[in-house]
């Protein structure tokens, strides 16, 4: 997922309460699958059920229907597009796209393999990541095919291109240690639509797609259960329509992509704790973990329940990369130039959610802002210090040694880069609070359903269960802690969203 920003004249503050005041709370519905035996009959009837209309589930219509299958796709929410329509819309590819090739980028799949597999936590998902990394150029033409615009423009700047331009470093590749994991190379493709319009147009393309191919769309249908054979196969859903249960039948099969559970707070406070005190739980009002927990009902297992996105937006501008970041202890943890997601992830999930960001003339932020509160002025370090109560003499420690050695062009601990390198030096010296609860500090969830290659959902023995498919933010793909590069979670969600269409559509067994 790419980096959330709030709309055009709303402050961020007013962003946080509004998100909290919208978020649905979760009906206590039993997700337990339905034995089809006990069912009467079917009100609806289709081959394939996709169930969300994010990019995953748009893109698994899209190749189902492609492949034969009458398709139709299911949304909670009045409004179809999920959390990928309140994205940048940006896509992680890689290896020799045609946007990189047109704008004479080297890159090639084992600099982008070594850098998701490396850069990131541990154990990712091998076999994903590498089939993700071998198709991702033809995945990229696959995206033009579908009418998503890009445009032949690089940007340089740290953050999601604001102009029209398409491609940009969108992670952690030039930080350390990544940059020297992998070469680095640009790879965040985002449409060519000024502003954080990308993903509405990603969307846009996706839906109208769906339209064109004469898919089935309907909005406002909740799913409640999954509805079960005696011998395991998943036959279709409960859902409800205005009000009303009703039974929809999947002669091939079900694809569960519903988003993930942000917004579900006791599920967040099981599962993902360390993401449970975020002040931004973002995400479409729909993740609430309703296609995770049918997958769990029929028999799925879930996997990494306790990963997410953390992001701390601490650029743009990138003049505060010049300031350093420190723990409740006084000392710095990390690069301050690392991607916001893995600087939130070090916050979130190493430093008990605490952090402080201390700037002085040069590296203040030159204009108002309500990302981060100000937690502390003075014409001196040690007024900060003395003001958050830090241990005695440790702030000061830790300025004088980054000063000695920023001095002479170097960050021995963390190996900064050298454009936002230079000793702390000139009041007025300000601390601002980039704690989870008090900083805008939006969160997501990654953990999901354990599914292979093709989208097929696994129970805990490895084995497929007949008829069942997830992807995107339901099923565990590519994005992890930290998310080490924006485009990771919407590149996961369209690719295997369409390997879970493909693979519904031809499902044998139906």
């Amino acid at each position: 997922m790419s980096k959330p920003t709030g709309p055009a004249g709303i402050r961020r503050r007013e962003l946080v309460a509004a998100l909290g005041a919208a978020a649905i709370a979760p009906l206590a519905v039993d997700s337990s699958a339905q034995p089809a035996a006990q069912l009467s009959n079917w009100d609806i009837r289709t081959d394939v059920l996709v169930a969300g209309s994010g990019a995953a589930g748009a893109s698994a219509a899209i190749e189902a229907s492609t492949a034969g299958a009458q398709v139709m796709v299911i949304e909670s929410l009045p409004k179809f597009g999920g959390s990928s329509a309140m994205s940048a819309g940006v896509v992680y590819a890689g290896g020799g796209t045609a946007l990189q090739r047109s704008l004479g980028v080297q890159d090639d799949l084992e600099n982008m393999y070594r850098f998701i597999t490396l850069a990131g936590g541990p154990h990712p998902q091998q076999e994903k990541v590498r089939l993700y990394c071998e198709d991702s150029p033809a995945h990229f033409d696959w995206l033009l095919e579908q009418g998503v615009k890009y445009s032949e423009k690089f940007s340089a700047a740290k953050g999601v291109p604001m102009d029209d331009a398409s491609l940009y470093f969108s992670g952690n590749e030039l930080a350390w240690p990544s940059r020297d994991i992998a070469e680095p190379a640009p790879r965040g493709h985002v449409p060519g639509q000024p502003g954080m319009n990308g993903g509405r147009h990603l969307m846009a393309v996706l839906l109208a797609r769906l339209r064109k191919l004469g898919v089935t769309m309907q909005a406002g249908v909740a799913g409640e259960r999954l509805v079960v054979a005696s011998d395991g196969r998943v036959l279709g859903m409960q859902v409800v329509i205005d009000g009303r249960h009703k039974s929809i039948r999947a002669r091939r099969g079900v694809v569960l992509a519903c988003g993930g559970f942000i917004h579900n707070r006791e599920m967040v406070r099981n599962y993902a704790p360390r993401l449970y005190d975020c002040s931004v739980p973002w995400g479409n009002a729909g993740d609430l973990g309703s296609g995770i927990n049918m997958g769990i009902g029929a028999g799925a297992v879930a996997l990494r329940m306790d990963q997410g996105f953390a992001i701390a937006p601490l650029y743009p501008p990138d003049n505060v990369l010049s300031g350093i970041v420190v723990n409740s202890s006084g000392q710095r943890f990390i690069a301050e130039d690392s991607y916001h997601g893995v600087l939130g992830d070090a916050i979130a999930y190493h430093q008990q959610g605490r952090a402080w960001l201390i700037t002085d003339q040069r590296s203040n932020f030159p204009g108002p802002q309500d990302n981060f509160p100000l937690a502390a002025q003075g014409n001196t370090i040690g007024d900060i210090a003395e003001q958050l109560d830090f241990p005695r003499g440790a702030l000061q420690d830790t300025v004088a040694y980054y000063n000695r050695h920023a001095a002479n062009g170097e960050d021995c601990l963390f190996q900064k880069d050298r454009q936002y390198l230079r000793p702390l030096q000139g009041p007025p010296y300000r601390c601002w609070n980039l704690s989870v609860d008090k900083a805008f500090f939006p969160a997501h969830t990654f953990g999901g359903l354990h599914t292979g290659l093709s989208g097929q959902v696994l129970n805990s023995f490895g084995a497929h269960i007949p008829g069942l498919y997830a992807a995107g933010r339901t099923s565990s793909g590519l994005p992890g802690a930290p998310y080490i590069a924006s485009g990771l979670s919407v590149g996961d969600c369209t690719y295997f969203g369409r390997r879970a269409g493909t693979a519904v559509a031809v499902d044998p067994r139906s």
